[in-house]
């Protein structure tokens, strides 16, 4: 994703607050580094939509706090599978 950094963080910060979206995810889905996205909503966002920005803080303060339960879940969830795979052979 191309284009002004400053309409790039609109975007990036209404995708957010659409989705509920983390940072990752969201670099993902426009094909940019996690560090732009941090970049354009916690620096570009507060200077041009001031509005939008304490919604998206919101959305991120949550997912931060929620990180540690889904690094536990994707570990369960690499072990069951490997589980499998041993009980298949």
């Amino acid at each position: 994703m191309k284009g002004q950094p400053n309409d790039r963080a609109i975007i990036l910060g209404e995708y957010i607050l659409e989705h509920k979206a983390t940072v990752r995810a969201t670099a993902k889905q426009f094909g940019i580094s996690k560090s732009t996205v941090h970049k354009d909503v916690s620096e570009r966002l507060p200077k041009i939509q001031p509005q939008l920005y304490p919604l998206v803080k919101e959305v991120l303060e949550l997912n931060k706090q929620e990180r540690h339960i889904r690094g536990g879940l994707a570990t369960k969830e690499k072990y069951a599978k490997l589980e499998q795979q041993k009980h298949r052979c």
